[in-house]
C-alpha cells in the first residue's frame, strides 16, 4: 500500500502511515511554528492538542518538590507528543517545552481520538511509537544515574541532531544543565572538553557538532541502544 512519505510529509510518523489514513487525517492537522521555551503541557494539566513535529524538538520534563526538574524523554520528527492520549489517559505526566524552535502539525485531542478509533494503521504507529520511547526514558534514567556529565551531554547532542537534521542549533548553558539535571559548572566543563577534543564548536549559545563520529565515539553507549532500537523497528 502506498504511504503517505511519497509526498514528503516531514514527521515520520504520519509519513509512515498509507495514504488513506493520512488524506483523512488531514484536514484536522493544524500547522504551527513552535518557540524555544515554550510550554505546551504541564505535570497532570488537561493535554489540549497532540503534536506531530516537523522541524521542532520537544523535551518532556520530570519535576522535584524543590522545583527543579531532568530531561526524561526527547521528541522529535519521529513521533508524536500526547502519547497519554493514545493510551486512554487525559493529562500530561511531564513537563513538555520547546527546545528547539520550528513548526509542528497540531490536533484536537477530541479529533484525534476520533481518527485514533478508526485507523488501525495509526494506532499500530503509536504503539510502536509509544515502546520505542519508553525505552529511550528508561535509557535516559540509567544514563543519568550512572555516566559522567561528558558522555551524556555527547549523548544528548548526538540525540538533538538526529531529531533536527541540523549539526548546528541554538541552546543556552542555563538550558543544557536543565536538560541534563546538572548544574551549569558541570555542562560548562563537559562543554570544553568536548570544545578542547575539537568535537563541537561553542560560541554565544551556538553549538555546532563538528565531528559526529568522534562525538558517537566520546558518548555512552545509551545513545546506541536508543538509536539501534529505532532502527530495528523501522528495518
Amino acid at each position: 500500500m502506498l504511504g503517505a512519505k511519497q509526498d514528503s510529509v516531514p514527521n515520520r510518523l504520519l509519513a509512515a502511515l498509507p495514504r488513506k489514513d493520512y488524506q483523512r487525517l488531514l484536514p484536522f492537522l493544524e500547522p504551527v511554528k513552535l518557540t524555544f521555551k515554550e510550554v505546551l503541557y504541564e505535570p497532570h494539566t488537561v493535554i489540549p492538542h497532540v503534536y506531530f513535529p516537523n522541524d521542532c524538538l520537544v523535551s518532556m520534563l520530570t519535576t522535584v518538590n524543590s522545583g527543579r526538574a531532568a530531561e526524561v524523554g526527547l521528541i522529535g520528527s519521529e513521533g508524536m507528543l500526547g502519547i497519554p492520549v493514545a493510551l486512554g489517559i487525559a493529562s500530561s505526566p511531564f513537563r513538555a517545552v520547546v527546545q528547539g524552535g520550528g513548526t509542528a502539525m497540531r490536533m484536537k485531542v477530541a479529533d484525534f481520538r476520533h481518527e485514533f478509533g478508526k485507523s488501525a494503521a495509526l494506532r499500530r504507529e503509536l504503539f510502536l511509537f509509544t515502546h520505542l520511547l519508553m525505552i529511550q526514558i528508561a535509557q535516559t534514567a540509567a544514563c543519568n544515574r550512572f555516566h559522567s556529565v561528558t558522555p551524556r551531554m555527547a549523548r544528548w547532542l548526538l540525540m538533538t541532531r538526529d531529531r533536527v537534521n541540523f549539526k548546528e542549533f541554538r541552546i543556552t548553558q542555563e538550558f543544557l544543565a536543565l536538560m541534563l539535571g546538572v548544574r551549569r559548572v558541570g555542562v560548562s566543563a563537559a562543554a570544553r572538553t568536548l570544545r578542547e577534543r575539537k568535537l563541537i564548536s561553542y560560541h554565544h549559545g551556538a553549538i555546532t557538532i563538528l565531528d559526529r563520529r568522534g562525538l558517537v565515539a566520546a558518548s555512552c553507549e545509551c545513545y546506541k541502544t536508543v538509536k539501534d532500537s529505532y532502527t530495528r523497528a523501522r528495518a
